[in-house]
């Protein structure tokens, strides 16, 4: 099919975290890695690893479990991934592109009349609160342009359990907290005006499904993981949620999301985004 081009500008940016901001899934591969050694198992393959990607905690480590059949309980499990997590989650660093992509896209709508052009940011990730503050607590630079009402975690309780990631909740969440906390006179954000910055193929079916454009910004063994799927991945119908209705998805080709090997040098005129010039 011919590819949409007649979008709006985006006017809201919405950012998962693991990944696509910081290097995460590396440390988290290392981590589960440690454990299936320990009990003569692994190393765990990027078949598993591409669908444990970007879903709530619960869901990965079933799917985790039933593949590894490690002689533990989920809590004995648990307990000993966490050990090494508690170590290795505070060296996490931004992913190339990152910090000029955030401080470029917080300098929107400044010196313009009654906001005009601002591009709003909010986050929404899996991780849960106490995981993300030792993944953030050393970045909090970078964090820092995301307001707090504007952070959706996987343990906030406005979520359903059990509708998380690839189900839509969490980005339509990410844009009521924009929309409620939006100045006195600027209009509610639609949804086709938002651009979801995603690296997992279940975060980009919920981008798709919540009705907004997606960036895909994957892990380089992901991208092979998938070879010659890359547009079932951004058009959400890899099948990720099981039956689906499949008007809640698009369609191969359509120009609703996008494939980018990094975030630098972002694109910005292609989403009519604004960013002041260098040094303002």
């Amino acid at each position: 099919m011919a590819p949409r081009t007649d979008f709006p500008p985006i006017r809201a940016c919405l950012f998962d975290m693991d990944g696509l901001l910081i290097d995460t899934e590396d440390l988290y591969t290392l981590c589960v890695n440690l454990v299936l050694e320990k009990y003569g198992k692994g190393p765990m393959p990027w078949s598993i690893k591409a669908r444990l990607q970007g879903r709530p905690g619960p869901a990965a480590n079933k799917i985790f479990q039933d593949w590894a059949q490690l002689p533990l309980t989920h809590e004995e499990y648990i307990a000993e991934l966490s050990v090494l997590q508690q170590k290795l989650f505070p060296t996490t660093k931004p992913l190339p592109g990152v910090p000029q992509l955030l401080a470029d896209l917080n300098t929107t709508g400044k010196g313009d009349g009654a906001g005009a052009g601002k591009v709003h940011l909010a986050l929404a990730t899996s991780s849960h609160e106490g995981n993300f503050r030792i993944k953030t607590s050393h970045l909090g630079d970078l964090f820092s342009v995301f307001p707090e009402e504007r952070r959706v975690l996987g343990d906030d309780t406005r979520l359903q359990p059990g509708r998380g990631k690839p189900l839509p909740d969490i980005f339509l969440l990410a844009l009521k907290t924009i929309n409620d906390t939006l100045p006195a006179g600027e209009r509610p954000i639609a949804p086709e005006e938002c651009l979801v910055f995603e690296d997992s193929v279940p975060g980009v079916e919920a981008g798709r499904r919540a009705g907004m454009r997606v960036i895909w910004c994957p892990h380089p063994m992901l991208k092979k993981e998938v070879a010659g799927r890359e547009e079932e991945v951004l058009a959400g119908r890899t099948g990720e949620a099981g039956d689906v209705d499949l008007h809640q998805v698009g369609e191969p080709g359509d120009g609703w999301a996008e494939y980018l090997e990094t975030l630098e040098a972002f694109p910005y005129d292609k989403y009519g985004i604004v960013v002041a010039p260098a040094g303002q």
